[in-house]
């Protein structure tokens, strides 16, 4: 199988909202390759940030494509609702929702919409919530920091755990992205590439800059030695 493209994906959740759509072209002319979008409901994780008209928004100002991730409660209730708002990729967690055959009807539901659907678990949760689905999902996100805030340093113990879901993709030979999300920069991408992902989420290591591409092509370079590694 060949090695699968690296994505880098910045994070609007560090990114100056006051000129969201300016920021967001920004990134997509350093050279980004998707935009990512975290939705949070104070429930799910502590913090609150934006619904479907945020992802609308993005979506209107960029032509590459929108990656959102609903950190929610009842992603089920919602799915639709950012599916039409432009999600291109809906990832929703597999702990919130209620077992195994859910996370296969969620996932079957988003694809419906023409949307490609993936599934995340926190840091101490187990790939075993989502792994007997796994033909059914195009995006697996495994979450490197635990959701809800930015800025924070990324959990080495959970690279196990990209090994493992993408050695199960190759048995099976299936073309799985994993995504990775949460203390990205330029030294723990290499650590994450090597470990099998190939999307990586950079929030506060890009935005917060004063050059997007910069740093992008940091990210970029430094994943090129472990790239030959990811099937």
């Amino acid at each position: 199988m060949a090695a699968k493209q690296i994505k880098i994906v910045p994070s609007i959740l560090s990114a100056d909202l006051r000129a969201l759509s300016r920021e967001v072209k920004a990134a997509q002319d350093a050279g980004a390759d998707m935009i990512h979008c975290d939705v949070m409901d104070g429930h799910f994780v502590p913090n609150i940030t934006f619904g479907p008209l945020v992802v609308e928004a993005v979506k209107k100002s960029v032509s590459i494509p929108v990656d959102v991730h609903l950190m929610i409660s009842d992603p089920r209730r919602y799915a639709k609702s950012f599916c039409d708002a432009g999600a291109d990729v809906l990832v929703f967690h597999a702990e919130a929702v209620d077992g195994l055959n859910s996370v296969k009807t969620l996932l079957d539901e988003i694809r419906s919409y023409g949307v490609r659907p993936g599934v995340a678990v926190n840091p101490d949760k187990p790939i075993e919530l989502f792994m007997d689905a796994l033909p059914a999902i195009d995006q697996v996100l495994i979450m490197t920091v635990y959701a809800g805030s930015a800025g924070q340093k990324l959990i080495v113990d959970v690279l196990d755990k990209i090994r493992a879901v993408r050695q199960a993709a190759i048995h099976r030979g299936l073309d799985i992205d994993i995504e990775v999300d949460g203390g990205i920069n330029g030294e723990t991408a290499a650590l994450c590439t090597a470990a099998g992902a190939n999307v990586l989420v950079a929030g506060s290591y890009i935005f917060c800059s004063n050059d997007y591409a910069e740093r992008i092509n940091t990210i970029r370079k430094s994943t090129n030695l472990s790239q030959a590694s990811v099937p």
